[in-house]
């Protein structure tokens, strides 16, 4: 695989596309739904979530990945993968269907039975879409993500309003699910041409899984870490809580899949096609870290400024005790730049037996905190985030010192430009809210303030970032112009 910086860039944007269109429609959609909704169905949903999350895991088995770093990977890798994957889904379905009750009881509610045998389809269809996804990826074909994902996003959008305008309540959200993933998969299949061959091999499964079953138990560890939250609050506390808490992370959210999905799904088969040449990997993971934190950082720190108005404007007054979980929620993902970057570079050099070592190292140290927050209620539990996103930060970029020799001070210094400069500005645009006025006289406000601050400051400091970013977007529009 030979990966210019132009097509890097390319499938970048395509990517972007892709998160930005079906990000945009789900976050138009769930405004229309938490209308319609109460927050008790959310909560329901978010329980469930918890345990499909950690399934989902295992559809991948690290299988993916290890296709798309493998450098000589071909038709029966991919099969191997594709049966494999099916046949774990099959059991991995069997067994939530068959624990459902318990689950249920679990939680105290019985009523969530046939919600989960409904939803946990989507394992199903995961294991028929998962070696499409790492053809894709591997090829540098993002472009068809596009289709397949907005085709998904917009069928099963339209199907869930309907049904919450009906009164379907809890399944509507299930459905919204169940039909998003299933028209993805179908819209993926059409437009990648790749079929699983009559082939498998247990020499090559052993090869793959050689490297995968470490991004395997990392990333097991990390989804059973990051959804134990959810665990300890809808145990603990209430369905509301939980609700409260998940939707304050929405939005956020949407920013950060949107930035850092695209940018770590391109940049990690073009780590891999240069892992040879730690030097290029370097360059590739510096300008991702600094094109990711100049986009994000004043996007989410801004969004914490406003967060107030945002959700009277869009949610409604009965969402209000989810801005709190949106502000900090804000801050935590703003870190997620210098993660992904150094575990993306780290896993395409070939070393997930480090990537596995510094995911038990951070789970150890957030298990801890968990512990001790979980006593002094739901915002401490959401704040103890803060304290072990930063601490991960320095981990995660622990072994590139080495590995790249791309230094602690080096990294940081990469980032704190964009960063310091969105604290300026969401110091500035936070008084505005001292002022009586309604949520979108706020927000005309805030918005426009916000944008000047930080492009102007740009601009008048010549940040690196600011400079590359215009110039692309330039080059971009002028590609297109011509086209």
């Amino acid at each position: 695989m030979v990966n210019t910086k132009k097509s890097v860039m390319t499938n970048l944007i395509w990517r972007f596309a892709e998160r930005i269109g079906a990000q945009g429609i789900s976050f138009i959609v769930s405004i229309v739904l938490a209308r319609l909704l109460e927050p008790e169905h959310y909560g329901q949903i978010a329980l469930i979530t918890v345990f499909l999350n950690i399934l989902q895991v295992f559809v991948d088995s690290g299988l993916g990945n290890a296709l798309i770093q493998k450098k000589d990977a071909d038709d029966t890798d991919f099969s191997t993968v594709f049966y494999f994957n099916m046949c774990m889904c099959t059991v991995l379905y069997i067994g939530l269907f068959l624990t459902a009750p318990l689950i249920s009881k679990f939680y105290n509610d019985m009523s969530l039975v046939p919600i989960i045998r409904v939803i946990g389809i989507t394992l199903l269809i995961s294991g028929i879409k998962n070696v499409q996804q790492a053809y894709v990826s591997r090829k540098m074909i993002f472009k068809k993500f596009f289709f397949a994902t907005l085709g998904g996003t917009l069928f099963s959008a339209v199907l869930g309003i309907i049904m919450a305008y009906l009164g379907a309540g809890v399944w509507a959200l299930v459905f919204q699910q169940l039909s998003n993933a299933f028209i993805d998969t179908v819209i993926l299949w059409l437009v990648v041409k790749w079929r699983p061959k009559f082939v498998f091999s247990w020499a090559r499964l052993k090869t793959l899984f050689s490297f995968g079953w470490k991004l395997l138990l990392s990333a097991l560890l990390d989804t059973v870490y990051n959804d134990l939250r959810q665990l300890v609050i809808g145990k603990k506390y209430t369905k509301e809580d939980l609700a409260y808490y998940n939707n304050g992370q929405k939005i956020p959210n949407l920013v950060v899949t949107n930035i850092n999905t695209s940018i770590g799904s391109v940049l990690f088969p073009a780590l891999s096609s240069e892992q040879d040449h730690p030097e290029l990997v370097k360059a590739h993971v510096r300008r991702a870290i600094k094109t990711s934190s100049y986009i994000m950082w004043p996007m989410l720190l801004g969004l914490a400024a406003c967060s107030e108005p945002v959700v009277r404007l869009l949610l409604t007054d009965k969402w209000l005790p989810a801005v709190p979980y949106l502000q900090i929620s804000c801050f935590v993902y703003g870190m997620m730049p210098i993660h992904t970057a150094n575990l993306q570079a780290i896993t395409a050099m070939g070393r997930s037996d480090l990537f596995l070592r510094l995911e038990i190292i951070k789970k150890v140290i957030g298990l801890i905190v968990l512990l001790i927050s979980m006593r002094y209620g739901v915002i401490a539990i959401a704040v103890s985030a803060i304290f072990t996103g930063i601490l991960s930060m320095f981990i995660n970029a622990w072994p590139n010192r080495e590995l790249l020799h791309y230094s602690y001070r080096e990294q940081l210094s990469d980032m704190l430009p964009s960063f310091v400069l969105s604290m300026v500005m969401y110091l500035t645009v936070l008084q505005v809210n001292r002022l009586a006025l309604s949520p979108i006289f706020l927000l005309l406000i805030q918005v426009p303030l916000g944008m000047l601050i930080y492009l102007g400051g740009s601009a008048l400091f010549k940040l690196e970032s600011f400079t590359f970013v215009l110039q692309y977007v330039k080059g971009f529009l002028k590609k297109l112009k011509h086209k």
